[in-house]
């Protein structure tokens, strides 16, 4: 392999763009030439040759001398060090600075007596001025203003809390809650597909009767408005608003107004869909949209009475401009099919005149997409209601997708802030030999910052909006993520460095300000001290029962972190009966995901097993004969779980999937259309499909609810 000239090694650094890593076994990768100038292309910088990277680097400098401020500015609150910012102006003129704060009142910024040698460009000297910003700012979003003679400039300024405060209450016992897929939480009334009803009726029964403090549901991010319908929630049309697939129809209140002849054609199109099915009929999400859509455009059709029209034009003004795009992309796609890049070409761009003229040519249907994420957002804070009505201490815990659909409503309507030409990934590890290809584009750093983090902490905000929590998917990817250049394998990708004090801090604030917990999904290749930095802003963590060990075997319950979510399985395993079985590596095998041979695999597996065998026992916890053994299954499920609860783990979750029996994969990682993922539905311990009355009644789910409930008691009495 060549070796990285001087001139492109410094503009990938300048980039964040790693030319060198340290791969999962430890070992070290020099990244090839190709890799480097793709991904560099990707983010909007070409440097083909040596000299065109000497090139851009100049240009890159000239770029940030002629900016009057910095893009952004990020603060911690709790920093009394200094915190300076850099102003250009022509050299010798004077510079006036000062900052208007959200509430809208000023504060003045004082220049410092520092000098830094101004730089000619474009036959003109520029001059950088140092100013240093108050150390007593209130948290917040503020704008820095600044002037000299006729030019005039402004940068966002966010003041963040140093961590997000874990609550008090919370810190002196453990808690428990439920992790699911939201779709596979059916019920008799449900239309085929868990909906925001059978949410709250979870949470009422089980925080009420079980004593559950939360329930962690996977991404709820909308889907194409037309099929096919994308079934992963970790690959969603956008981040920032939620998939009206999730709508209880019944519960919108419109309903009760319809005309009997209306009702009756809604009952039509939900019986077929509210049978229980078979243990191998698929969740069909196209088939369940057409029903909810025809329903829900009889209701928009019946109209709203005053108050509730009057709620409706409050919402869309308060959302604005992100969601007048997101129901135009909507409307759009009903004409000219789900991906933009295939539009005519004055489509693809928002801000054409050629899409503002389609908007109002569909207005009807605009303002019906609109109306759909006014009804979630009604049933949204139904839901957050019945965990509160409950006793939970916390309640619904929301997922944070990593990525978006490279052709959806976010690529559409955030082209300057998202990549194209390479996607998100994961490098090789243990798990996904293979590494992964997530195809979602991207956030680029740069042109992040000079959007003020804006579509960042909108999305942010929206899922905190009527949530207790957010777990983050891949929270590593706030720091660094893995770019796999298109027409590349995922193993040939790199990393590229992110603002981590910007990302995490806008986090906190936002997390702050709705009074949630952060969960870090923190698996995988992760920097040592990443785990510290975001423990140190009070961001739990993420422990897997099959993942916590070392060189010597499974880690002791005192050696795991008390500052996290601990679970035995995720959703990217099968469940724990699938597990000790070896389903995760039959199915690797199956697909070609190995690279070991597959004899290697059950071998390691055995010797795992043996693993956890001996440490039960020397714990003294039942496990019912051997681990793995399909006779004492039931022993062997309730031995790990009885493990996990005495752990210091802040916060405990049980999957429904093992709660209820189950033992197919869900989701296989590093496939896409090869398996089922994300559409199987919830089967219980002899292959029954479990409706939501099959879980409230269930004895299994009820010996592992008590498990938790009473190890809680038992360690905190």
């Amino acid at each position: 392999m060549s070796e990285l000239s001087a001139n492109l090694v410094a503009l990938a650094t300048a980039c964040g763009v790693a030319t060198e890593y340290w791969d999962w076994r430890g070992e070290y990768v020099d990244v090839p030439e190709s890799t480097v100038v793709a991904v560099l292309l990707a983010l909007g910088v070409d440097a083909p040759t040596p000299t065109a990277a000497g090139a851009e680097l100049a240009r890159l400098d000239a770029e940030r001398w002629h900016r009057m401020l910095p893009p952004c500015l990020v603060r911690r609150a709790d920093d009394t060090r200094a915190s300076t910012f850099w102003v250009h102006v022509s050299h010798g003129d004077p510079a006036l600075v000062h900052v208007e704060l959200e509430d809208g009142t000023r504060r003045e910024v004082w220049q410092l007596d520092r000098w830094v040698d101004p730089n000619e460009l474009d036959g003109a000297l520029i001059g950088e001025a140092t100013f240093e910003l108050p150390t007593d700012l209130p948290l917040g979003w503020h704008t820095v203003h600044a002037t000299s003679n006729d030019r005039q400039a402004e940068a966002v300024l966010v003041v963040v809390p140093a961590r997000v405060e874990f609550p008090a209450e919370l810190r002196q016992r453990q808690t428990w809650g439920w992790l699911t897929q939201l779709y596979q939480v059916r019920s008799r009334t449900s239309w085929g597909f868990g909906d925001l009803s059978d949410l709250a009726e979870l949470i009422s029964w089980s925080g009420s009767e079980l004593g559950a403090g939360f329930v962690l549901v996977n991404p709820v991010h909308t889907a194409a408005p037309a099929p096919p319908i994308e079934p992963s929630p970790y690959l969603p049309m956008t981040r920032r608003f939620v998939n009206p697939l999730y709508l209880s129809i019944e519960s919108i209140p419109e309903c009760a107004q319809l005309s009997a002849a209306d009702r009756a054609r809604v009952a039509a199109l939900a019986t077929p869909l509210q049978a229980r099915g078979g243990p191998e009929d698929l969740i069909d999400r196209d088939v369940v949209w057409a029903a909810k859509k025809e329903a829900l455009e009889l209701l928009h059709a019946a109209g709203r009475s005053p108050a509730r029209q009057s709620a409706f034009g409050a919402y869309l003004a308060r959302e604005g401009v992100g969601l007048l795009d997101f129901a135009t992309w909507c409307a759009l796609v009903e004409v000219h099919g789900p991906e933009w890049m295939t539009w005519p070409e004055p489509l693809r761009n928002p801000a054409t005149p050629a899409v503002a003229d389609e908007r109002e040519r569909l207005a009807n249907r605009v303002e019906f997409h609109a109306w759909l994420q006014w009804l979630i957002d009604e049933q949204l804070a139904d839901v957050a209601a019945s965990a509160a009505a409950a006793g939970m201490p916390l309640g619904v815990i929301h997922d944070l997708a990593v990525g978006v659909h490279p052709g959806g409503a976010d690529s559409w309507a955030l082209q300057d802030v998202l990549a194209i030409g390479a996607s998100v990934g994961a490098p090789p590890d243990a798990f996904t030999q293979h590494g992964q290809d997530w195809s979602q584009p991207p956030w680029k750093p740069r042109q992040l910052a000079e959007r003020g983090y804006a579509p960042y902490r909108d999305m942010i905000r929206q899922a905190l909006r009527h949530g207790a929590g957010l777990r983050v998917d891949h929270v590593m990817g706030l720091f660094r993520l893995w770019w796999v250049p298109d027409g590349c394998t995922p193993s040939e990708g790199t990393y590229v460095r992110y603002d981590h004090e910007a990302l995490v801090g806008i986090l906190a604030l936002e997390a702050h300000r709705a009074g949630a917990v952060v969960i870090g999904e923190d698996l995988g290749t992760v920097e040592p001290w990443v785990r510290e930095y975001l423990d140190d802003r009070g961001m739990l963590g993420t422990s897997i029962l099959w993942f916590e060990r070392d060189a010597n075997g499974p880690l002791r319950p005192d050696q795991w972190r008390e500052l996290c979510l601990g679970t035995v399985t995720t959703h990217d395993l099968p469940p724990t009966r699938g597990y000790l079985t070896g389903e995760h590596v039959a199915l690797r095998n199956r697909l070609g995901l190995l690279r070991n041979p597959v004899e290697h695999e059950w071998a390691a597996l055995h010797t795992e097993l043996a693993g956890w065998r001996a440490l039960l026992d020397e714990l003294g916890i039942d496990r019912g004969g051997e681990v793995g053994d399909a006779g004492s299954m039931e022993a062997t499920v309730l031995a790990l779980h009885r493990f996990l609860a005495s752990t210091p783990c802040l916060l405990l979750g049980l999957t429904l999937a093992d709660a209820v029996g189950d033992r197919r994969t869900h989701n296989q990682p590093g496939t896409y259309r090869e398996y089922p993922n994300w559409q199987y539905p919830l089967l219980d311990a002899d292959g029954v499909p479990v409706l939501l009355e099959d879980i409230k009644s269930s004895e299994s789910v009820a010996r592992l609810a008590a498990l938790f409930r009473d190890a809680r008691a038992d360690t905190h009495a």
